[in-house]
C-alpha cells in the first residue's frame, strides 16, 4: 500500500552547452538529465540522475525506467537507494540524504580550474587564485609532444601552481614517454597527478615508474576488478559519484583510499548546478582538504533550481523542465 506522507516528482532538463564541449568522440551540444524531488512529511530531497554520454555504461532511457520501478517502491515504503544503475544510486541516495537530513550543508566550493583558452588570461587567473594554487588540464586531444610543451610552460611561469592532468587511457606508452620528455624533471613532482596516460593500467604503471609522474586512478575505479591498494607511484582516486554509483559506495572508495595513503579526489560528470552544489557538500564532508575537481559549470548556459556561488549564469526553476511523472 503506497504511504500517503510520500510523494515523489521527475523531471527532465535540457541545458544547452557551450560550444565545442568534446567528450571523447562526440560533441555535446546540451546536457540532458532528470531531477529527482522526493517528499515525505514537511522534508524534501533532491537528486540528479544524469548518464554521460561516452562514460556511462546506461543511457538516459534506461536510467528513466530503472527511476521510475524505484520510485514505486520507495513510495510502497522501501528506503534503500536505486542499484540498478551508478547514475540512479547516486540521484536517488542524494535524495534519501537531503531528504532524511543526512547530507551536511557545508560545502566546498573551490575548483581545480579547467586550464584552457588564451594563455595570457589563464596566467592571469591562475595567478590570481587564492590559497592552494591547484589546476587541471586535459591531455591526449592534441599531440602529446604540444601537450608536454604546454604543461611544462605552466609549470614554468606559475612556480607555486600544481597541475592535475587527465589523458582519459588516450596515450600508447610510446606517446606518454613522449609527452614526459618536454617536462623539466624538477618540476615533475609539481604535478600532482596523470590520471590514467595509458590505455592498460600496467602501462600506466610502468610510465610513473620510468617518468616519476605520479599517476590517478580514474576509469579503473569503476571497473569489476579494481582494487583500492597502495602502488609505487600512484598518487589518488578521482571519484565521480555519477559513474561511481550510490553515497554509500562513494564513502567507501574513499574510506579505502585514504587507508591506503591515496588522495581521494570528487569530480563531476557535467552535472548541473544542482548536481555540483551536492558534489561540493559531498566533498567538504568526505574529503576535507582536497580540492575537488568542479569546474564543469560555465561550459553551460543556464543553472538548475540551486545556484553556484559567484556564478552569473540564469537560473532555471521547475517552469523550465519537463515533467516526467508525479505521485
Amino acid at each position: 500500500m503506497t504511504n500517503p506522507t510520500r510523494q515523489a516528482v521527475l523531471y527532465r532538463y535540457q541545458l544547452p552547452m557551450e560550444a565545442g564541449v568534446v567528450l571523447r568522440h562526440q560533441r555535446l551540444k546540451t546536457r540532458t538529465g532528470l531531477l529527482l524531488q522526493l517528499r515525505q512529511g514537511e522534508q524534501q530531497g533532491w537528486g540528479e540522475i544524469a548518464p554521460l554520454p561516452e562514460f556511462s555504461h546506461e543511457t538516459l532511457e534506461q536510467a528513466q525506467s530503472a527511476t521510475l520501478v524505484w520510485l514505486a517502491d520507495w513510495l510502497a515504503g522501501a528506503s534503500e537507494p536505486a542499484t540498478a544503475w551508478p547514475s540512479v544510486a547516486f540521484g536517488s541516495s542524494c535524495a534519501l540524504a537531503e531528504l532524511a537530513g543526512e547530507l551536511p550543508l557545508a560545502a566546498d566550493h573551490r575548483k581545480a580550474p579547467l586550464c584552457s583558452g588564451d594563455p595570457d588570461e589563464l596566467f592571469a587567473r591562475l595567478a590570481a587564485l587564492p590559497g592552494e594554487k591547484v589546476a587541471k588540464v586535459k591531455v591526449g586531444l592534441y599531440e602529446a609532444v604540444r601537450d608536454g610543451i604546454v604543461v611544462n610552460l605552466l609549470l614554468e611561469a606559475l612556480p607555486d601552481l600544481r597541475l592535475r592532468l587527465d589523458a582519459n587511457r588516450s596515450w600508447t606508452r610510446a606517446k606518454a614517454d613522449a609527452f614526459a620528455k618536454y617536462i623539466n624533471p624538477q618540476w615533475r613532482d609539481r604535478i600532482a597527478f596523470l590520471e590514467e596516460p595509458c590505455q592498460t593500467r600496467d602501462e600506466s604503471r610502468q610510465f610513473a615508474q620510468a617518468s616519476g609522474i605520479a599517476i590517478a586512478w580514474d576509469e579503473s575505479v569503476r571497473e569489476a576488478d579494481f582494487v583500492v591498494a597502495a602502488e609505487p607511484g600512484v598518487a589518488a582516486l578521482v571519484i565521480k559519484p555519477t559513474l561511481v554509483g550510490s553515497l554509500a559506495r562513494c564513502g567507501e572508495l574513499i574510506t579505502q583510499a585514504q587507508q591506503a595513503g591515496l588522495v581521494a579526489v570528487i569530480s563531476s560528470s557535467l552535472e548541473s548546478s544542482l548536481g555540483l552544489t551536492q558534489l561540493a557538500r559531498l566533498a567538504h564532508w568526505l574529503t576535507p582538504g582536497t580540492v575537488p575537481g568542479l569546474d564543469t559549470l560555465d561550459l553551460m548556459q543556464a543553472q538548475l533550481l540551486r545556484a553556484w556561488p559567484g556564478s552569473e549564469l540564469p537560473l532555471w526553476q521547475t517552469d523550465s523542465l519537463e515533467l516526467v511523472w508525479q505521485r
